[in-house]
């Protein structure tokens, strides 16, 4: 074979074995592209929603498609649909909705969440606050306070009027424990923010501290100031919060929120909409007390708390706090009650809530005082038991032995 011809051959072969590559390596690429998922397919009534609220309500729209629930094709009418003899229905642009959808409605897709949520303190924290009449907002300046103040956390009563549309005395409202025109108890978005509704969102310290703020209940001042808040704000970029499985010491490992010791999975525990299964103890009550189960609920905690920490320096952490709540307990919490009974009991105080010192002392006693151990002194010493001398003489040394 002549020169010339082997060149040719030599350059045959080469862009032989050249396609050959680039053949082999397409099919190999095509291996690890994500297989691709056929888009969403949203019926006929959803696109008919969008359409208006994209000129009406254009953030709602941007929301919703941000959310996982679009990528699912959970369309508006999936939540927002109802039954004609609903007690919510508004009959809205031909079709019957509901204005507000409530835990009942996500249950259709999240039943063993909604169960939970259901079981929990937060469903019933309206039932935590004293009966509307009593309000120290409402007795002060009427109802807007009281719907603006204590129940924008704790929830109301939402009511529906004559044409389906919520009484605008009762809501807007986003309490974690209003009950609902359909009678189920509690808000979704007051963690997961409509219409995204991401779990980013409620694995963060401040959907938490919307409600659990402030000298009636500080937890997001004590959880800032916290090694654990203070560790969140420096590697909050290293949390992962958007990651769909959110296990401590798995997924991430930079620092805990609230959700990742109350609510979140770890490796020993799952995931729960029930806050109350980790919490030994009642703190609603002036003398906190065991809760029901209380030996589990604490089990279960300190498995949270152990997958950052030794066992050792759990149990005598909780040993440790146990101890204040008992000090607290006996010292100021346990005699300031005993002596509002007997007040009570001895026709001292009026039928009227908060129209008498002492009972404006006493609340300040335990429902924001007890939080602060100086101010409880403080105010038990110098303010509460000479306002209860004054009312029965003697009264202090029966239930006080060191004031």
């Amino acid at each position: 074979m002549n020169l010339p011809a082997k060149q040719l051959a030599v350059t045959v072969l080469s862009l032989f074995f050249l396609g050959s590559l680039l053949i082999v390596g397409y099919i190999e690429s095509e291996r690890f592209i994500p297989e691709k998922k056929p888009k969403p397919v949203l019926a006929k009534k959803d696109l008919s929603c969008i359409n208006c609220h994209a000129e009406k309500s254009p953030a709602v729209v941007t929301q919703w498609k941000e959310s996982r629930h679009a990528s699912l094709g959970v369309g508006c009418m999936d939540c927002h649909e109802a039954k004609k003899d609903d007690p919510d229905v508004w009959e809205h642009e031909e079709s019957f909705i509901a204005a507000i959808p409530s835990p009942k409605d996500c249950a259709r897709c999240h039943e063993k969440q909604a169960e939970e949520f259901t079981a929990s303190a937060h469903s019933r924290a309206a039932e935590n606050v004293p009966p509307l009449d009593s309000f120290r907002g409402k007795l002060a300046s009427g109802d807007s306070e009281a719907i603006g103040g204590c129940q924008k956390c704790h929830g109301n009563v939402v009511k529906i009027l004559g044409d389906g549309t919520p009484d605008r005395t009762t809501w807007p409202n986003t309490g974690v424990g209003r009950t609902n025109p359909d009678g189920s108890k509690g808000s979704c978005n007051v963690c997961h923010t409509r219409h995204q509704f991401a779990s980013s969102q409620a694995r963060r310290p401040e959907s938490c501290g919307k409600c659990h703020i402030g000298p009636e209940h500080p937890q997001i001042e004590i959880y800032g100031e916290s090694k654990h808040g203070l560790l969140v704000r420096a590697r909050i970029g290293e949390m992962n919060l958007t990651s769909l499985e959110w296990i401590a010491g798995k997924n991430y490992s930079a620092a805990p929120t609230c959700a990742t010791c109350h609510m979140s999975a770890t490796k020993t525990l799952p995931i729960t909409h029930d806050v109350g299964e980790r919490l030994a103890r009642a703190f609603s009550p002036i003398v906190s007390k065991k809760r029901e189960n209380e030996e589990r609920k604490r089990k279960n905690m300190l498995s949270a708390c152990n997958a950052c920490h030794g066992s050792e320096y759990t149990k005598a952490y909780f040993a440790q706090s146990d101890e204040i709540l008992d000090r607290y307990n006996d010292k100021f919490a346990a005699p300031a009650e005993a002596i509002m009974e007997l007040l009570k009991g001895e026709g001292k105080l009026t039928p009227d809530p908060f129209d008498q010192e002492i009972e404006w002392v006493f609340f300040e006693l335990w429902h924001h005082g007890g939080r602060r151990a100086e101010e409880i002194a403080r105010l038990f010493k110098y303010t509460f038991l000479p306002e209860a001398e004054r009312l029965s003489p003697g009264i202090a040394g029966r239930f006080v032995k060191d004031p």
